[in-house]
C-alpha cells in the first residue's frame, strides 16, 4: 500500500436515505469541503447520484484529488463489488470499484460503510487509541466496524462487521434481508419507529403521536427521541425498550470481540445520553460475567454523520 501523503481524497457515504460525500487531506482533521444529496433508487440511478456528488465536490476544491473511498451498506467483498444491501434495493452483485473507477478516471476504493465509520473514529474520533474497538451505527439499519491491534477486521471475504443481521428473535418482524427477528428491526432508527407505532397504537405514546400529526402509522423514531427530550414519561419509556434491544447485542458483540470500547454512531447517536444511559445500564445486566470484566466504555462517536465518508477517503488514501 502507498500513502498518497499530499493529495486530496474524496470519501462518499451511501446511506439508506442519504449520499454523503466529502473531500479531504488526510492528515487533516476536518474536510475541505462536504455535501448531501437524498440518495436515489435503483442501480443505474445510484451510481449516476454518486457521480455527479463526486465530479461536484472534485470541481469545489483546489488541487488534484487523486482517489475515491466509497463506504456502501452490506456486503462488500475484497474487489470493491457490493454483493447484497437489503437497504439499498436494486443494488446487488454491482461493481462499484470498477464503474466509478471508469466513469471518474481515478482509483476507487470500496468498503462496508460502517467498517468506513469505525476507522475514522479510529484514527480521527472517539475510539483513537484503542488497538480493540467495535463501532455500531444506528441508522436506516445496523452496521458495525470492528478494530483488532489496531487494524480493520474484514474477515475473510470482506464481509466482516454485518450484526444487524443476526437473529434476536426468530419469530419477529420479517427483515429486508428475507429473515425475522434481526437485531436492526428493533435497535435502528427503523426499528425504533416500529416500537414506538406499537405503543402508539396501545395507546401508550400520546405525545409522540401528537408529534406525528396525529396519525400513530406516520410516527418516525425522531419523533420519539423529540418528545423523550422533553421529559414526556410515555416516550422515555419506548426509548428504554429500544435501548435495551440496542444493549442486547452490544452485550453479544462484547462477549465475542473483548472490545476495549464501544462507540455508538449512526443518526441515532444524536440523542446523545438520553440513549446512551438507558443503553449502559442495560448493558451492564446483559454482558457475561459483568461484575468480574474490566468496564467496557460505550461511548457517543466523536464525527458524527461525516464518519462513513470520512473513512472512505482514509481507507482510499491508505490503499490505493
Amino acid at each position: 500500500m502507498s500513502d498518497l501523503g499530499t493529495g486530496l481524497v474524496c470519501g462518499l457515504d451511501l446511506g439508506g436515505t442519504k449520499l454523503l460525500g466529502l473531500v479531504a487531506d488526510p492528515a487533516a482533521d476536518s474536510p475541505v469541503v462536504m455535501d448531501k444529496v437524498p440518495t436515489a433508487h435503483g442501480a443505474d440511478a445510484v451510481v449516476d447520484s454518486l457521480v455527479a456528488l463526486a465530479q461536484d465536490l472534485i470541481g469545489r476544491v483546489d488541487g488534484p484529488v487523486v482517489a475515491l473511498g466509497l463506504g456502501a451498506p452490506g456486503l462488500v467483498d475484497r474487489t470493491g463489488t457490493l454483493r447484497y444491501g437489503p437497504n439499498i434495493p436494486g443494488v446487488i452483485d454491482l461493481p462499484f470499484a470498477e464503474v466509478l473507477g471508469g466513469r471518474l478516471g481515478i482509483p476507487v476504493v470500496v468498503d462496508n460503510d460502517a467498517t468506513c465509520a469505525a476507522w475514522a473514529e479510529h484514527e480521527k474520533g472517539a475510539a483513537r487509541g484503542a488497538n480493540h474497538s467495535v463501532t455500531v451505527t444506528l441508522g436506516t439499519g445496523i452496521g458495525a466496524g470492528i478494530t483488532v491491534k489496531g487494524e480493520v477486521l474484514r474477515g475473510a471475504h470482506g464481509y466482516a462487521g454485518e450484526p444487524g443481521h443476526m437473529v434476536v428473535d426468530p419469530s419477529g418482524p420479517l427483515c429486508p434481508c428475507g429473515r425475522r427477528g434481526c437485531w436492526e428491526r428493533y435497535a435502528s432508527g427503523s426499528g425504533l419507529g416500529w416500537l414506538a407505532r406499537e405503543a402508539a397504537v396501545a395507546g401508550v405514546a400520546r405525545r409522540v403521536v401528537e408529534l406525528a400529526g396525529g396519525d400513530p402509522e406516520s410516527v418516525r423514531g425522531e419523533h420519539v427521541t423529540a418528545a423523550a427530550a422533553e421529559g414526556d414519561d410515555e416516550a422515555l419509556a419506548v426509548v428504554r425498550r429500544f435501548a435495551w434491544w440496542v444493549a442486547l447485542g452490544v452485550a453479544n458483540l462484547v462477549n465475542i470481540l473483548d472490545s476495549e470500547i464501544v462507540v455508538i454512531g449512526g443518526g441515532l447517536a444524536e440523542a446523545g445520553d438520553l440513549l446512551l444511559d438507558p443503553i449502559r445500564a442495560a448493558y451492564a445486566e446483559l454482558v457475561m460475567g459483568a461484575d468480574h470484566r474490566e468496564p467496557v466504555p460505550i461511548v457517543q462517536a466523536a464525527l458524527g454523520e461525516r464518519a462513513g465518508a470520512w473513512g472512505a477517503a482514509l481507507l482510499a488514501s491508505a490503499r490505493t
